[in-house]
């Protein structure tokens, strides 16, 4: 799916998902702005696809922070042209039980999840209204869909971020932006790996009887920023592995 001439940020790139999400679309020709806090694996992604013929940026930046978001998309826009595809990848995780959540814990959680994509958004939607023509991935997740015990600040801001891919692809769908969510549900990464999940034991419970990867993720992504899903939009498309049948 031809990205040729296309800028893309992916936020939390430098690994997991967000770095299966940026070598697909650099292998559909976008030039990638790998955003991540951390500056190593941002540049370890954005080597891999230069070292693959592509052509990519990493820049180190808290994608919850308006100051870096501004700075960073300032070079975004100066070293890889206007930035037409923004995917909010970018998030963090926990699991602790309900009556132990700080409130301090529970607005972390929400900035990062809920409050960096919206700041992410705005800074980058502009140049998509200049171009006449954007995409808007969110990376939401399946426990939206179907709850999850230990999990409320997470599901939470996850589930607003689905409500906000909603709204704004009303608000924007006459304007040649579309905006979509991708909830994965359990896919093999380093995350998820560093867990105390018993991931094989937990994989041989659902239907397809294993975890999914990064890929498939990516895939999704490939084709929700795509000419082809020019008429999808406040679209939630699930790759789970049919753990949630929408």
């Amino acid at each position: 799916m031809s990205q040729q001439g296309k800028a893309a940020v992916v936020t939390g790139g430098g690994s997991g998902i967000g770095r299966a999400i940026s070598l697909q679309l650099a292998k559909d020709g976008a030039a990638i702005a790998v955003w991540d806090l951390n500056a190593g694996p941002a540049e370890e992604t954005a080597k891999m696809i230069r070292d693959s013929g592509g052509k990519a940026l990493a820049v180190a930046v808290d994608a919850s922070v308006a100051a870096q978001i501004a700075a960073a998309a300032d070079r975004t826009r100066v070293e890889l042209g206007a930035i037409t595809i923004l995917v909010n990848n970018a998030g963090i995780t926990a699991t602790d039980d309900f009556q132990t959540i700080s409130l301090d814990h529970w607005e972390r959680i929400l900035r990062v999840n809920l409050t960096g994509p919206f700041l992410c958004t705005q800074a980058i939607i502009p140049d998509m209204l200049a171009a006449g023509w954007g995409r808007i991935v969110n990376i939401s997740s399946s426990s939206t869909q179907t709850g999850a015990a230990g999990m409320a600040h997470y599901v939470a801001s996850k589930g607003g971020l689905i409500g906000m891919t909603k709204s704004l692809a009303m608000e924007y769908a006459a304007r040649g932006i579309t905006v979509n969510n991708v909830p994965p549900g359990f896919i093999d990464t380093p995350m998820l790996r560093a867990s105390p999940v018993d991931v094989d034991g937990y994989a041989a419970t659902m239907p397809m009887k294993r975890p999914g990867q990064p890929e498939d993720i990516a895939a999704a992504v490939s084709y929700l920023a795509s000419d082809a899903a020019r008429y999808v939009t406040g679209h939630t498309l699930s790759v789970n592995g049919g753990r949630y049948l929408n």
